[in-house]
């Protein structure tokens, strides 16, 4: 099938992401979205370091799909998928409430900026690597993993978007009192 034209919703919800102000840990740059999902999708990626030392502190994205036609699960026109991932001590790795507690941060973030939402769905997963090596003296490490889709229950995404930014800022333990901006001039992506 073809499409001829943006859909206004899509386009609305794209406009509603521009001009984002994100703390200066989070850099974020727009990505090629994932193919086949929705005809129509914008996609962003954010690594997160920290301003005084370059530490890695995570990473993330946020994909905002859209469909004329409802897609099973969605429960409308749009949906938005995030992943969110951050180091983390290996010894917190072993407390058997992380999961529950990181999901709480994603829904506690997007609450906070009154980002309406339903059908949110996803998955937290902690890894944790154990290096064994005669060569090097890499030590173990771990991190969290959260991947999560909702529907957003307007167009204007903003609040998603910021909850996002809020959710990314929790995780990686930055302090959210400082921002930069989101460019404006990044277009729109239309998938075949």
């Amino acid at each position: 099938m073809t499409i001829d034209f943006i859909p206004e919703d899509f386009t609305q919800a794209v406009t509603s992401l521009k001009n984002h102000i994100f703390p200066p840990e989070i850099h974020i740059t727009q990505i090629p979205p994932p193919l086949h999902l929705a005809p129509y999708s914008v996609a962003l990626h954010a690594d997160i370091t920290d301003t005084t030392t370059h530490t890695y502190l995570g990473e993330g994205s946020f994909v905002l799909l859209y469909d004329h036609e409802e897609q099973e699960n969605w429960n409308g026109n749009m949906r938005i998928t995030l992943f969110a991932t951050t180091p983390i001590d290996p010894l917190l790795s072993e407390d058997p409430l992380l999961g529950e507690v990181t999901w709480s941060y994603l829904k506690d973030s997007f609450h906070h900026v009154n980002a309406a939402f339903h059908s949110l769905h996803g998955t937290v997963t902690k890894v944790y690597n154990e290096t064994f090596s005669d060569v090097t003296s890499e030590n173990s490490d771990a991190h969290i993993e959260l991947r999560a889709s909702l529907t957003p229950e307007t167009p204007n995404c903003a609040s998603h978007l910021q909850g996002w930014s809020l959710l990314l800022s929790t995780l990686s333990g930055i302090s959210i009192n400082d921002f930069s901006s989101l460019d404006s001039t990044s277009p729109l992506h239309h998938v075949s």
